[in-house]
């Protein structure tokens, strides 16, 4: 019995593992994504600071009547 004990521990430590390398990989991916993200605002911002705003705060604003 103690033979059995110790599969079932194995595979319910290889799921873990798995599970674990699962969130690792998305952790990663969620930080890739935002490291791009980062680096592309800093390489527009100098583009983008002398262009002319397309719209003003005034047509942005939603009115209620």
């Amino acid at each position: 019995m103690e033979g059995i004990d110790v599969v079932r521990e194995l595979i319910r430590i290889e799921r873990k593992l798995e599970n674990i390398k699962k969130l690792l990989y998305e952790l990663l991916e969620a930080e890739e994504n935002y490291a791009i993200m980062k680096l592309s605002e800093e390489s527009l911002k100098d583009f983008l600071e002398d262009e002319p705003d397309i719209y003003s705060e005034e047509d942005l604003r939603v009115r209620y009547r």
